[in-house]
């Protein structure tokens, strides 16, 4: 008898254990499938960076660098002035140019004013060789008087010529007047290049890889420094079987690994359409006999949709990041 009541006390404990643990496993599996089905509507990736375009800040003349004004990693604004090359040879050169333009167009003064000079002469001998022949004719004049005014006209012709020649081409069209746009252009370019020793930032963002010093020479075209924008967004490189659901406005949250306590939000801005293995410089080439099937990853932009507090968050290109797409 009391054997079997030692028995039934020590069975209670265990019906007891077993039904706490009956429990939390029901339990966990409802948290586990209420995880699954949470993260079910989320597509999350680690392949993913930050981006930008940044900008190579080359001179458009070269020469010699005057002055510098900028520091690494300063911050820049659009318009800053940032260096100066020596301007004393394009000076030279545009009132070398300006001094041409002003002479062509004193040219071209003297050659309409000679034409029209000409034609006046040519119509005034005209009309005295006219009046001379008829008296010549009539015997009131001499042989020798009628022949200066036929030599007097045949001059005067020439000299109309001569102007015309000077002052229009074959086509009709003002050689003066040609010269004159040469002439203007070639000034315009002087000053253009002039203006070009004095170098402004082309968009406001961040000194990177200076590569300007004052005194050294700069050629045209070679890069002084990289500009870094304040604008930046996010590429993540998802596998092909995570778009399925994806689509541009969606939410993001975004986790950059440099600040690991904050969340910024974002949202899907593109989807880039092709793969990025068929956008490399040498993409694969599936027709050859050795074919591996590989799941390809898709570059998509994130773009932030919360302003950014550049004196708390740094956020810079290349920075590794986390994004987490609500798809559904």
């Amino acid at each position: 008898m009391e054997e079997n009541i030692l028995e039934q006390q020590s069975e209670k404990p265990k019906g007891r254990k077993r039904k706490i643990l009956a429990i939390i496993i029901a339990v966990v599996s409802i948290l586990v499938g209420f995880y699954v089905a949470h993260e079910m509507k989320f597509q999350s990736t680690d392949d993913a960076y930050v981006e930008t375009t940044t900008v190579n800040v080359a001179p458009r003349v070269s020469g010699q660098i005057e002055e510098v004004y900028i520091k690494d990693n300063q911050h820049v604004n659009e318009g800053d002035l940032i260096a100066v090359i020596d301007a004393e040879d394009y000076q030279i050169k545009l009132e070398q140019a300006e001094s041409t333009y002003e002479k062509i167009k004193l040219d071209q003064s003297n050659a309409k004013a000679n034409f029209v000079a000409a034609e006046s002469n040519i119509a005034l001998a005209k009309k005295d060789l006219e009046r001379y022949r008829n008296l010549y004719e009539q015997g009131a004049v001499s042989k020798q008087t009628f022949d200066a005014a036929q030599v007097k006209y045949d001059s005067a012709q020439a000299n109309l010529t001569q102007a015309n020649q000077a002052l229009f081409s074959q086509s009709g069209k003002t050689v003066a007047d040609a010269n004159l746009r040469s002439a203007k252009a070639s000034r315009d370019k002087a000053a253009l290049d002039l203006s070009y020793t004095k170098i402004y930032a082309p968009q406001s963002g961040t000194v990177s890889s200076r590569r300007v010093e004052k005194g050294m020479y700069v050629t045209a075209g070679a890069p002084l420094f990289t500009l870094v924008p304040e604008e930046v967004w996010v590429v993540a490189n998802f596998k092909e079987n995570q778009l399925t659901d994806m689509k541009p406005g969606q939410v993001v949250d975004i986790k950059i690994d440099t600040y690991p306590g904050k969340v910024f939000k974002g949202k899907v801005d593109s989807i880039q359409r092709a793969s990025g293995a068929k956008s490399s410089l040498f993409p694969p080439e599936n027709a050859v006999g050795s074919f591996v099937k590989i799941v390809q990853r898709i570059p998509v932009k994130i773009v932030f949709t919360e302003k950014i507090d550049t004196d708390k968050y740094n956020i810079v290109p290349g920075m590794s990041v986390v994004p987490k797409v609500k798809v559904k």
